[in-house]
């Protein structure tokens, strides 16, 4: 008989998420000179200005969730990159924040109370829903890019089949590129 686990549900969701980031920044690597930066129509005016946006909320959820006590400094600059390839390594750095953090939950831990550093409040959350919380904020975003991509030279990238045995064939490209295996993925 197979048990269930409930971390097993966040360990994939952190790998979705690295997996999607790194194939999202790959196709915005390619953007013709401007279109990065380009104003756009969506929640954020730009790729630059949504792409960090997602990075910033990474910083100040994935610090909570480690114990720390970054809060709102986050927030601080903007848009702390100017360029893709530096976006990109930093979000790269953050996935695997939240990977080691997934990796190391127990059911106990998603039942722990996080607290999040709000400047004049603290705000205290259940682990899981501070990770569901962070990991549906990252799919919206990633969303919005994927729209903005559809108006520049670059195709927007495939994002959704990170989870199921069937799909392996076209996540290879990203796998190799994270270094991962299938064994990875399942566990």
């Amino acid at each position: 008989m197979m048990t269930f686990d409930p971390c097993r549900i966040f360990r994939k969701m952190a790998r979705n998420n690295a997996l999607a980031n790194a194939r999202l920044l790959a196709a915005c690597a390619q953007l013709q000179p401007g279109e990065f930066e380009a104003p756009r129509v969506s929640f954020f005016p730009s790729i630059k200005a949504t792409l960090n946006h997602i990075l910033i909320v990474d910083w100040f959820y994935v610090d909570a969730l480690e114990g720390g006590t970054l809060g709102l400094a986050a927030f601080d600059v903007e848009e702390p990159f100017d360029t893709i390839n530096a976006l990109r390594e930093a979000q790269s750095a953050v996935d695997q924040r939240l990977l080691r953090f997934s990796d190391a939950l127990t059911a106990e831990a998603l039942a722990s109370q996080i607290t999040v550093h709000r400047g004049t409040r603290l705000q205290i959350e259940r682990c899981d829903d501070l990770l569901f919380h962070l990991l549906h904020h990252q799919t919206h975003h990633r969303g919005q890019v994927h729209a903005m991509l559809a108006g520049t030279s670059v195709k927007p990238p495939q994002l959704d089949e990170f989870i199921t045995t069937n799909d392996f064939e076209d996540r290879v490209d990203v796998m190799q590129i994270l270094g991962w295996t299938e064994a990875d993925l399942h566990h």
